[in-house]
């Protein structure tokens, strides 16, 4: 376990329980993007949750201001799961995270009523980033040393690592707080996709038959596959494994482009004086490839000439550039396709 104290503005900022009571009032949320939880069970979203028709097609699943509040009312934590995928503040929060660690994360947050607990003591599968952002909430947090209490408040954060037991009540008033879980990538999955295309490649025959009463009739034959394998994965190359999972976390990251609409009408216009920014939890990482140079963006690959690295270096060390900045690598030409190629990709967006 570990705290951290900050301004609460900066966590505030991020999800006020005003900004929860428009999700649950005002938009047309669904479940499973709320869970709502009472004396330590999960309740059925048909507690909570009505269908509609859009365009005569049935909606389903719509939570139900009236009966969500009537539940929190009565005890009930409400859960906003996902926050990452639909939250613009907390979506760049956590595209950022991602970059920074390289590691899938994600982010929900927890309402709960005053004097309330919505779940009992658990551990998660996963790191869990804590912080508050309305009221405070009383953490148990099970260690070596047996279990401690935390009050959070905003502006304190807390730190907790995979199976870390914990439960949290809220105290005199509502209690809203931020999880970021970290979804760790571990040594296993790499080693089991690394050598997983070996074992794809073992021959997909029947075993023979009478192996039941005789087992000796696949000893030598499983020796020597084994043998092989062995011998395929002592010649893999771990620079090629780890760039190939590089390349494989930097090109399945969630699309990212809040203001595209905007930047794709505004890349008619663009010259050499736009400004232009780099797209926040956008990585940018160059890997060569022959006479191609590949791009990876998060959540694509852009393949282009491997004569453009110079600029893209020079894009890669800014965070915010004019296209006359690339006048030492690139022609005028050249430098304005460039840019409005990068607009339109996302790394890039117009500037104000």
């Amino acid at each position: 376990m570990h705290l951290h104290r900050t301004d609460p503005e900066d966590l505030v900022g991020l999800l006020s329980l005003d900004d929860v009571d428009r999700l649950l009032t005002e938009s047309a949320i669904r479940a499973p993007a709320v869970r709502v939880a009472q004396d330590g069970q999960v309740l059925a979203s048909s507690r909570f949750t009505r269908s509609a028709t859009l365009a005569g097609e049935p909606l389903t699943g719509l939570v139900d201001a009236r009966k969500v509040l009537a539940l929190f009312d009565g005890g009930a934590t409400v859960v906003l799961q996902g926050l990452h995928r639909y939250w613009p503040p907390l979506t760049a929060l956590v595209a950022d995270l991602e970059v920074e660690l390289g590691h899938p994360c994600q982010a929900n947050a927890y309402l709960t009523p005053p004097g309330a607990q919505g779940f009992a003591v658990h551990s998660d599968s996963h790191d869990v980033f804590v912080f508050q952002t309305h009221g405070t909430k009383l953490w148990e947090v099970h260690g070596a040393d047996g279990p401690e209490e935390v009050l959070l408040e905003p502006g304190l954060s807390l730190y907790l690592p995979t199976g870390t037991p914990h439960a949290a009540r809220a105290q005199d008033g509502p209690s809203l707080h931020v999880t970021l879980g970290i979804n760790q990538l571990t040594w296993r999955g790499l080693v089991r996709r690394t050598v997983a295309r070996l074992v794809d490649e073992v021959p997909d025959e029947h075993l023979p038959a009478g192996y039941v009463e005789d087992p000796g009739v696949l000893v030598d034959d499983l020796a020597g596959r084994l043998a092989a394998l062995a011998d395929a994965v002592r010649d893999l190359d771990p620079r090629r494994a780890v760039d190939a999972e590089r390349e494989r976390f930097l090109t399945t990251r969630p699309t990212r482009q809040r203001g595209g609409l905007a930047d794709v009408l505004a890349v008619h216009d663009l010259d050499d004086g736009t400004l232009l920014r780099r797209r926040v939890g956008r990585p940018c990482v160059l890997v060569d490839a022959g006479d191609r140079l590949r791009v990876l963006l998060g959540d694509r690959v852009l393949d282009v000439p491997a004569r453009l690295r110079p600029a893209l270096e020079e894009v890669r060390a800014r965070t915010e550039l004019r296209p006359v900045d690339l006048d030492g690598v690139l022609d005028a030409s050249s430098r304005l396709v460039l840019c409005r190629r990068l607009v339109r990709e996302g790394l890039l967006e117009v500037g104000s």
